[in-house]
C-alpha cells in the first residue's frame, strides 16, 4: 500500500483525513508543528480505529516539525529511503488560516504559507514525489452577488490569507508547466467545513479565540461566550444574514482522498477544484438548525457588517460531481449534531 504524507495532519481537516486514510489501508506520515493543533487528535484517531477492531498504530507515524525547517523536512523523506520506501503522495494542509490575523500580520502568513510550501515542493522534487493535493480556499475568488462560484469565476482575493493560497496555486501551475514529466497536482478550493466525526472523539479545536462561525456557535451554546455576533442583518437575503456553503468535514476528508487516488491512476494533470455542497444556507438558518437538532439555545445579536464579507459564497460543484463522481451528501442537521457531540464530550478541546 502507498505511503501518504499529510502536512498539518493533526489539525481539524487533517485528522479526519488521516482517519479515513488509515481505514483505507494507507501508511500515513504526519508532519505537524502543533502550533495550532494537538498531537492528542492523532491519538484519538487511533482510538477510533481501535474501537472498530482496526489496529493501525504501526501505520501512522508522526513527525513534529515545521515546513520552514528544510533539514527537518529532508530527514522525513530521507529516512524512508533508508528502508527502501518513499512518499508516494502528499496531502498538504499545513499553514496559517485566520483571515483577520492575516490582515494584521501579513508577513507571518506569506512566510509560513508560501515559503513552507516551497520547501515541501523542493523536497518532493528531490525525492521524486509528484502527486500533491493542496488545501486551497474559496477565498481566492472575487466577491459575487447571488451567483454560484465555479472554477472559472473571477479570481481576486481580498485578504493576505487568500492571496497566499492563490500564490501557491500559481506556483503549482508553474511547476506543472515547466516539467517535461509533468506532475499530478490538485488545488481544492473548499468553502466552510464544519461538523466532526460521528464518534465525537475528534473535531475542531481552534487555539485562542475562534474566527469561524461554527466554533463560535458551539462556544455560545456551551456558555463560554454570552452571545453570538452575526455580522449584518441587512444583506439582500431572506432573513438579512449572509449565505454560505457549509460542508461536513468527513465529506471534505473523503474528497481529498478520492482526488489523490485519481491522481495516482490518471495521466499528468493540474486542476483547481471547488469543494462544497452547492447549497446555500444563511447564517441565521445555521443557528436555527443547530438549535432544533440539539435543543440548545444560541443567544445572538446583530452587529455591523465586517469589511470584506460577501453576501453569497456558494460553490458550483458540478465539476467535482462530473469529473470525480463525488457529491458531498451529509446534511446540515448532521453537521450540527456531530459538531455538538464533539463539543459536549470535549468542552475544553483535546
Amino acid at each position: 500500500m502507498k505511503n501518504i504524507l499529510v502536512t498539518g495532519g493533526a489539525g481539524f481537516i487533517g485528522s479526519h483525513t488521516c482517519l479515513l486514510l488509515l481505514e483505507r489501508g494507507y501508511d500515513v506520515y504526519v508532519v505537524d508543528s502543533f502550533i495550532n493543533s494537538s498531537p492528542k487528535s492523532l491519538e484519538k484517531v487511533l482510538e477510533i480505529n481501535k474501537s472498530k477492531k482496526n489496529h493501525f498504530q504501526n501505520k501512522l507515524k508522526v513527525f513534529q516539525g515545521d515546513l520552514l525547517d528544510k533539514n527537518f523536512l529532508n530527514n522525513v523523506f530521507l529516512n524512508l529511503t533508508k528502508i527502501n520506501q518513499k512518499i508516494d503522495g502528499v496531502i498538504h494542509f499545513a499553514g496559517l488560516k485566520s483571515v483577520s490575523e492575516s490582515v494584521s500580520e501579513p508577513l507571518k502568513y506569506w512566510e509560513t504559507n508560501v515559503n513552507g510550501t516551497i520547501n515541501l515542493l523542493l523536497m518532493m522534487e528531490k525525492f521524486n514525489c509528484n502527486k500533491l493535493v493542496f488545501s486551497s480556499s474559496a477565498t481566492v475568488y472575487a466577491q459575487s452577488d447571488n451567483a454560484l462560484l465555479s472554477e472559472k469565476s473571477s479570481i481576486k482575493p481580498i485578504n493576505p490569507y487568500g492571496s497566499t493560497k492563490l500564490t501557491i496555486e500559481y506556483i503549482l501551475r508553474d511547476i506543472f508547466n515547466s516539467s517535461n514529466e509533468r506532475p499530478n497536482f490538485a488545488s481544492l478550493r473548499y468553502f466552510n467545513p464544519i461538523g466532526a466525526h460521528s464518534s465525537g472523539l475528534i473535531g475542531e479545536d481552534p487555539k485562542g479565540k475562534p474566527n469561524n462561525i461554527f466554533p463560535l456557535i458551539l462556544n455560545t451554546a456551551q456558555g463560554i461566550q454570552k452571545e453570538l455576533k452575526i455580522y449584518g442583518n441587512d444583506w439582500p437575503t431572506k432573513d438579512g444574514t449572509p449565505i454560505r456553503d457549509y460542508i461536513h468535514v468527513m465529506d471534505l476528508a473523503n474528497v481529498h482522498i478520492k482526488v489523490l487516488e485519481n491522481l495516482f491512476y490518471t495521466s499528468s494533470r493540474y486542476i483547481n477544484l471547488n469543494i462544497g455542497t452547492g447549497i446555500g444556507t444563511t447564517v441565521l438558518d445555521l443557528v436555527k438548525t443547530f438549535e432544533k437538532v440539539t435543543n440548545v439555545k444560541v443567544p445572538y445579536i446583530f452587529t455591523d457588517r465586517r469589511s470584506g464579507d460577501g453576501c453569497y459564497i456558494v460553490a458550483d460543484n458540478s465539476f467535482l460531481v462530473k469529473e470525480f463522481n463525488i457529491c458531498p451528501q451529509i446534511s446540515i442537521e448532521d453537521m450540527c449534531r456531530d459538531g455538538w457531540k464533539w463539543k459536549s464530550l470535549n468542552p475544553n478541546g483535546f
